[in-house]
């Protein structure tokens, strides 16, 4: 089914020290944000930046939507991109994610009618708790949501996953992400100086991969494919 994808730039990028999403991992390369634009286009037929006074994203040639609730985080940016897309559903994606995986989305893609929130999730302990992590920035939203980010909103109550109990949700175990990408880069955050530097390791041995293969460019996103 056709989906939007929003990419959420609109971030202060305190921890790296500059703007995360202009940061190159290869000289004369593509931005973070231009990554991640390339990515979400294999799935989505709209995308849109969502970033409050950030200018030079006017040169990415998509459109940049002013955050709607600056004071409200990542959630904040969620119900931004719910309410530019009126209806459709939205794929939500940091900046920061140079390593998305296209099988992988294409899979959320499929699924996105199933339920209000297609997610994937990986073993672990956070605020969440349940010893689940919920992605919930590599996720598909879909209008239902929108009320009840609202409602919390309201309350002031930014953790995503609070209102996920109101609406369907449908959980991508990780052994399926796993098959798609099994060392998990997709949720791997370029957002401080040390995961740069990673990042960029592994961008190289990417690269050294794809010129050592006949194989096609998509294996920057990862060939893995369960299905």
């Amino acid at each position: 089914m056709a989906i939007a994808a929003a990419v959420l730039a609109g971030g202060r990028s305190s921890r790296m020290g500059r703007d995360k999403a202009l940061i190159q991992l290869e000289p004369s390369g593509p931005t973070l944000l231009e990554l991640v634009l390339d990515r979400v286009a294999l799935v989505a037929d709209q995308r849109f930046i969502v970033a409050t006074d950030r200018p030079r994203y006017g040169g990415f040639g998509v459109p940049v939507e002013p955050d709607h609730f600056p004071d409200a985080a990542a959630l904040g940016g969620i119900a931004t991109a719910l309410e530019v897309v009126d209806g459709a559903r939205c794929l939500v994606v940091p900046c920061d994610l140079p390593f998305l995986n296209g099988p992988l989305l294409t899979h959320l893609a499929k699924r996105a009618e199933s339920a209000d929130i297609v997610v994937p999730t990986v073993r672990g302990e956070s605020r969440q708790r349940g010893g689940v992590i919920y992605q919930t920035l590599h996720a598909i939203y879909g209008p239902a949501c929108l009320p009840f980010i609202g409602d919390q909103l309201k309350r002031e109550e930014r953790q995503i996953v609070r209102f996920f109990d109101q609406v369907t949700v449908l959980p991508i175990d990780e052994a399926t992400v796993r098959g798609y990408d099994p060392e998990l880069w997709s949720f791997f955050n370029v957002n401080t100086p040390e995961a740069l530097a990673t990042a960029r390791v592994h961008q190289r041995a990417l690269a050294n991969a794809l010129g050592a293969s006949s194989a096609s460019p998509d294996i920057l996103g990862g060939m893995e494919n369960a299905e």
